[in-house]
């Protein structure tokens, strides 16, 4: 890795770190539905994925993971690591398969909901129930709603953070 490139990570690092900081300070975004956040810190993994490699934006994940760990406990990483995996995974088979047929925006849309499920799927095993997925219809719908502001956010500023390089 080079010393450009390293720079350039641990500043998307520290980025992900200041949104995912500030995001947790929020109020829920939508009070009868618990758990929903927008992801902000995706915003930056995606943009590591597209503008860097898969293996930066796996490792961004994990060390978010770490960060989570550090500030929300082992259960808040637990979920933010499985929902980032699961999310990383879909959007680079996805972005493979159809090529420059699919959007950024698609593709934040399908990580969120790939990231809510991956959430989900870490909630069942930890209470060892699987009644944690009667909550999937409202985190599909939360995962497309926060996935286009996510997208959006990403189409925006993609021209911006592409400066940085």
């Amino acid at each position: 890795m080079t010393v450009k490139r390293l720079t350039r990570s641990a500043f998307l690092l520290a980025l992900i770190m200041v949104l995912s900081f500030l995001e947790s300070m929020l109020p829920p975004v939508v009070s009868f539905a618990p758990g929903i956040r927008l992801g902000l810190g995706n915003i930056v993994t995606m943009y590591a994925l597209f503008t860097i490699d898969k293996k930066t934006a796996f490792l961004l994940n994990i060390l978010k993971s770490v960060f989570v760990f550090i500030t929300r406990g082992a259960t808040a990483a637990a979920l933010s690591l499985t929902g980032g995996i699961l999310s990383l995974i879909v959007i680079i088979v996805l972005s493979i398969l159809l090529k420059e047929r699919v959007s950024y925006l698609s593709l934040s849309i399908l990580g969120a909901v790939f990231h809510n499920i991956g959430q989900l799927a870490a909630i069942s095993v930890l209470m060892n129930n699987k009644a944690a997925f009667f909550y999937l219809p409202v985190l599909i719908v939360a995962g497309t709603v926060m996935g286009s502001i996510t997208g959006t956010v990403l189409n925006v500023v993609m021209p911006r953070l592409d400066r940085i390089k």
